[in-house]
């Protein structure tokens, strides 16, 4: 189901960003009193009646190529104008008509998706129909005052959009997958994020730090539907300013925790450093599925040992998240591109996978036969019972044993790796809860007591 697009469009530090918050009902997009914050597009869902829609906020327009992220802000403006239904010019009501402004009209003017006019920051009822009426002179229509933040005139500005929202027929459709890429500044996410989509969905420079909000695509492959999270590069704490960059790094760890499935992008010129493994590390806490993709494989001199000396090192360095399959990539040439959907296909049905009891037990069984639990100094050994799967997302396996204090951490990595070698579970963590009898009292106690209250 591909729903109607409206793109919001204006010049730098007009309120874009908080009135696409408001009408997504949300606060996603970076807010902050700077212009330019926002250089990507971003998609936020919202609704109006009976009609179901995506509002886009776009980076301030401005026409001048001296800057170098202007030309690239005005390629992806164009690019929301082509696939939207409408489109929301807004201006500043209280810095009044601008050169720009004017610019900005003119220019669509000469596009062909109907425009309505935002008048923001007209908190003031009284004063707002003065501060708007200056804006006719622009000549694309009736200006509307609003106050984004407080959401004052939003409501007609939505009846006026109406009629541009065709209605979209609902399909059977499969769950998407959630995608969240994440990793340093500059590694490429998202140049891989354009690879993956098949066009320049997000701006692509050399400047490390380009990406600042999340930013959303939602790509159909076959019968199956992905949403793309493209993530501001992660950087150590100490290197963080509070404000745009601070913000962008919660959206980033937001999104890990929001998807289902997260590509850990790593440079293959820097090989693996300690930001990369702070960043294996969260995913693993979060429970996430993931796959790591080396990027840049193509600038790398390469001889018949190359990638296994690489494969060593994300197995060495990443070992807490040796269960993620690897591949090596270029998002340049889109070597192997095509094949982190399969990785994410797998990954995605196996983190979400269930074992019967039955099947657990067995594995146990083989397990129990080729190595015992160890014994104490004082000679009292570990015993398994049995084990269940009790939830999935990650797969989570509770074993009820006599003690488990008796099983040491080298047994425990041996039981979970006879998981992994008999039942797969690749792309996705696999947790062990070891319940002993006295554990099992204790939640025992705790239901009749919630039972007798």
């Amino acid at each position: 189901m591909r729903l109607p697009v409206v793109a919001i469009i204006g010049r730098p530090n007009v309120g874009k960003s908080t009135l696409v918050n408001r009408l997504g009902g949300q606060r996603d997009a970076i807010v902050h009193d700077e212009p330019g914050v926002t250089r990507d597009r971003t998609y936020r869902p919202s609704y109006l009646q009976d009609r179901d829609f995506m509002v886009v906020d776009t980076g301030g327009l401005v026409f001048d190529d001296e800057t170098e992220f202007l030309p690239l802000i005005r390629q992806q403006v164009m690019t929301a104008l082509n696939e939207a239904s409408a489109a929301i010019m807004v201006v500043d009501g209280q810095t009044g008509l601008t050169a720009a402004d004017r610019e900005i009209a003119d220019w669509l003017r000469h596009q062909t998706v109907p425009v309505l006019l935002a008048v923001n920051k007209c908190e003031s009822e009284t004063e707002g129909l003065a501060q708007a009426a200056e804006f006719w002179q622009l000549g694309i229509g009736e200006p509307f005052p609003i106050s984004s933040i407080h959401g004052n005139g939003t409501g007609e500005l939505l009846d006026a959009l109406l009629p541009y929202l065709p209605a979209v027929e609902e399909t059977s459709e499969d769950k998407e997958i959630n995608v969240a890429i994440v990793g340093r500044p500059n590694v490429g996410k998202s140049s891989l994020l354009n690879a993956l989509v098949g066009e320049n969905r997000a701006i692509v420079s050399p400047i490390s730090g380009t990406t600042r909000d999340t930013i959303d695509m939602v790509v159909r492959r076959q019968d199956q539907t992905y949403r793309l999270i493209d993530t501001a590069g992660i950087r150590k704490k100490k290197h963080i300013d509070y404000g745009v960059e601070f913000f962008s790094i919660n959206r980033a760890f937001k999104a890990i925790r929001r998807a289902d499935v997260v590509l850990l992008v790593i440079d293959a010129l820097d090989g693996v450093t300690e930001q990369d493994q702070k960043l294996a590390n969260r995913i693993e806490e979060e429970g996430r599925a993931c796959v790591m993709v080396v990027n840049k494989w193509d600038a790398v001199e390469k001889d018949s040992h190359t990638i296994y000396e690489h494969e060593a090192e994300l197995k060495q360095r990443l070992y807490f998240i040796e269960w993620a399959p690897a591949i090596f990539v270029s998002a340049m040439t889109g070597q192997r591109v095509e094949k982190i959907l399969d990785l994410v296909d797998t990954a995605a049905a196996e983190h979400q996978r269930r074992v019967s009891t039955s099947t657990i037990n067995e594995v146990l069984e083989e397990a129990l036969r080729w190595h015992t639990p160890p014994t104490t100094r004082q000679g009292k050994q570990g015993k398994i019972y049995y084990g269940t799967q009790v939830t999935s997302q990650p797969p989570t396996i509770a074993l009820f044993v006599n003690d488990p204090k008796r099983f040491n951490e080298n047994y425990r990595r041996y039981i979970e790796r006879q998981f992994r070698e008999q039942l797969g579970f690749s792309g996705t963590p696999l947790k062990l809860l070891w319940r002993g009898k006295k554990t099992r009292e204790v939640e025992r106690q705790g239901a009749n007591r919630a039972v007798r209250v």
